[in-house]
Order: C-alpha cells, then sequence, then structure tokens
C-alpha cells in the first residue's frame, strides 16, 4: 500500500515514547523486540523559558523529533510516557548509563540509555553543490484548496527556453511530505530531479501541504485533495511556456494520482512508481498479510476483516476514501503514454497483483508508448534489497536502483 500506511502499522507495534526532563544531549538505546534490535534517541533539553524537553528519534522507522512527555526529572531518575501508544519508560542514572524499563501493553523490556549522538546515515545518490544545472524556488496556487504550494524547480543541463524540453511534476507518497519525499532519511525526489536534470529534462517538486513552506493542512483531506494541488503545478507549469511536454510522476499514493490526472486528461505522460492498480481496501489487505508472513505470523485476513479493523478507527478520512478507492475505472479512461514500474519485492504495493491489473485495463484501448515493468529484487522505495521489508529500508544505502533512474529517463526522452 502506500507507505506511510505501512509506516504507521510498524510504529504502533514498535514504538518507543519516553521522557527526559534534567538530563541534557542525546541519549541512544537500543531495544530488543523480538528477533529485532531497534535503536532509538532521546534528545533532552529546554525551552527558551527554561521548561524542560525531550524528543525522540527512531532512524530505522522515518521518526524524527517526535515529542514526548515528561512525567518526573531529578539529577539521578527519569520517567517518561506516550498515553497515545499507552507507553512509558523509568530509569535511575547509574554512572554513565540511564538503566530502566520500557513498557507498552503488556510488555516490559529492559532499555539502557548511554550518550550518543545521531549518526548521519551513508546516501551517496543524494546530489550535493555545485551542480550544473539550475534551480530555482518557486510557488503557485491552488485556488480551489485556498492554499499556496512551495517547492523547487529543476532546469536541466543547458537550458534554453527555446528548446522547449520535458518536464514532471512529481507527487509524494501517502502521509506528509515535503519536497524531496523524504523518509529514512532518503532522499528520492531529491536523487530523481538531480538525474533528470542530467538527462535533458525539468521537474518540480514540493511539499505537500501543511509541510515545510506550503500552507493548509493534511487533516481531513483525501487522495481528491492531493489530487488537485498536483493539478495547480501543472497548471503553474503550463503558464511559463517553456516547456513542450508535462507529465506527472508519482510515487505510491502519487502513482495513484498519475492515474487520475492523465484519465482527466490534465498532463502530456505519467510515470507511475509503485502505484495501486487495485481497490484499497485489497490493496491494504495484500499489504497486512504480507508483512505478517514476512515476521512469521500464521494469519490470513480477508478484505472483510480489513474494514472492519479500520471501521473501530473513526475519523480519519483519507483512509476511508482509499479504502472505497478503485482504480480500475480511472486507468481504463487513459490514453496518454504511461509508464508503469514496480518492485517483485514491494510488500506495500504487490507488484503482481497491482501491474497485472495495471496492464489488463490498459490494454484495450493501449497507448503504442505504454511501459509496464517489474524490476527484479527492487521494494517499494525502488533500493536493491534482500527481503523487501521495511526494515531494511533504512538501513540500505542506495535511494534508488540506477536502472530504474536511467529507464525513466530514456522513457520520457523517446515520447
Amino acid at each position: 500500500m502506500i507507505h506511510k500506511l505501512w509506516l504507521a502499522a510498524l510504529v504502533a507495534a514498535f514504538y518507543i515514547p519516553c521522557q527526559a526532563q534534567g538530563i541534557t544531549g542525546t541519549w541512544e538505546g537500543t531495544l530488543q523486540v523480538a528477533s529485532q534490535k531497534l535503536v532509538l534517541y532521546f534528545r533532552f533539553g529546554q525551552t527558551d523559558s527554561g521548561t524542560p524537553t525531550c524528543h525522540m528519534d527512531i532512524p530505522a522507522q522515518s521518526v524524527k523529533g517526535m515529542a514526548v512527555r515528561l512525567d518526573h526529572l531529578s539529577a539521578d531518575s527519569v520517567s517518561l510516557s506516550v498515553p497515545a501508544i499507552v507507553m512509558t519508560y523509568a530509569g535511575k542514572l547509574q554512572g554513565e548509563r540511564i538503566v530502566g524499563t520500557f513498557h507498552q501493553g503488556m510488555a516490559a523490556l529492559p532499555l539502557q540509555l548511554k550518550r550518543g549522538q545521531i549518526a548521519k546515515p551513508n546516501r551517496p545518490q543524494e546530489p550535493k553543490p555545485p551542480f550544473r544545472y539550475t534551480t530555482q524556488e518557486v510557488t503557485f496556487a491552488n485556488p480551489s484548496a485556498g492554499i499556496t504550494l512551495a517547492g523547487t524547480l529543476t532546469y536541466p543541463v543547458d537550458f534554453e527556453a527555446k528548446k522547449r524540453v520535458p518536464v514532471v511534476v512529481m507527487a509524494t507518497g501517502s502521509g506528509p511530505e515535503n519536497r524531496d519525499e523524504e523518509i529514512f532519511d532518503h532522499k528520492p525526489f531529491a536523487v530523481l530531479a538531480h538525474h533528470l536534470a542530467l538527462n535533458g529534462i525539468a521537474s518540480l517538486r514540493f511539499d505537500d501541504r501543511g509541510v515545510g513552506k506550503s500552507t493548509g493542512q493534511q487533516q481531513g483531506a483525501t487522495t481528491d485533495d492531493f489530487a488537485t494541488d498536483v493539478k495547480a503545478g501543472i497548471d503553474y507549469l503550463r503558464s511559463l511556456k517553456c516547456f513542450n511536454r508535462i507529465g506527472v510522476l508519482g510515487h505510491s499514493e502519487g502513482g495513484l494520482i498519475a492515474f487520475m490526472l492523465a484519465a482527466d486528461g490534465a498532463c502530456d505522460f505519467i510515470v507511475s512508481m509503485a502505484g495501486p492498480g487495485i481497490k484499497g481496501d485489497t490493496l491494504l489487505t495484500e499489504q497486512l498479510n504480507r508483512i505478517m508472513q514476512q515476521k512469521g505470523i500464521p494469519t490470513r485476513l480477508t478484505v472483510a476483516q480489513t474494514r472492519a479493523s479500520q471501521a473501530a478507527k473513526p475519523g480519519n478520512e483519507w483512509m476511508k476514501h482509499f479504502l472505497d478507492f478503485d482504480p480500475a475505472p480511472v486507468i481504463s479512461r487513459i490514453r496518454i503514454p504511461v509508464m508503469a514500474i514496480n518492485g517483485s519485492k514491494d510488500c506495500q504495493v504487490l507488484a503482481a497483483s497491482n501491474l497485472t491489473a495495471i496492464r489488463q485495463l490498459l490494454a484495450p484501448k493501449g497507448n503504442k508508448h505504454n511501459l509496464i515493468r517489474q524490476y527484479d529484487g527492487l521494494n517499494h522505495l525502488f533500493q536493491h534489497c534482500q527481503t523487501g521489508s521495511g526494515d531494511e529500508y533504512y538501513q540500505i544505502e542506495e535511494t534508488i536502483a540506477p536502472e530504474v533512474l536511467r529507464d525513466i529517463a530514456e522513457w520520457i526522452n523517446s515520447l
């Protein structure tokens, strides 16, 4: 499914909330969760007025700066809690370590903290200046939502407006994302924009509504709403009158948005990276079953069970819309060129079912330029991997497989 849905499920399973109130600096601990080791960091500080604060980072789960509640703090002890997930931690300073116990639900696990620093992971594909191309900070309006979206317009190397090069608007996956679609300390859209610029293709990537420099809010918004944000980006690019073809490149939920805009004739081509081809409730059921299978849990959820579990969590308009949304009628209306790709080890949007559906839906009146491809050994983020599990995302240094970057650029330039 959408990667942030998977992340939410994983964090709910392994969340580590804690609070620290008198001990300053960064403390590191490793929690043993079944066969997994989960490294977490607590950053203890204070506000300008001197009020103690604590924030938690779990790099392997893409959790950064989560506020936790300090229930008690003294010179030699600390007690933390996160009521929303029924979790507590209490520890006492013993020499150079805080020795304590982490509780969540019925589980009680030992957790020792030591002073440390959050190490920046190696990301060799992340673009670093100086660049051979030009970038421009831009803003554009979505009048229907009354919001302003902020992003980066990247021009290709040796750009000249009279050449009228192709351009893509990038659509992020589910959940609040910045313009780089930053997750697990990877910046997929920055890597994509860089590669496209080196191959004659411009791009516009922007902060989701309510993220970074964009206004608006995520709460209450659905995929339909986010599609209007991407459409606003298309309209903005058309107003510049310096590009010949305008496409949408979307990842995960963004791939679904690409299908929606393509069906409406809003763009000239699309690239759907792990975009859903089957109904949301079916996709989520497949995803949950695959994740549990990987963890050795012998269960087989049905669509009815998935819907029942989500019905017990009212108030999530995005999820309600996603479960009910069937992309089949949308995809069957598409006539422009489509590149739809997926990784064979994707555990969130399973390649077999989704690519098969997309291929069948596009086939009757398919565009001759359509390219439907499965990449062996790649996960939901299009990284080379071992299992495809989200547990690997942070540990993998590669952000996007080079063959995927190459094929996307070559396909766009072939149109």
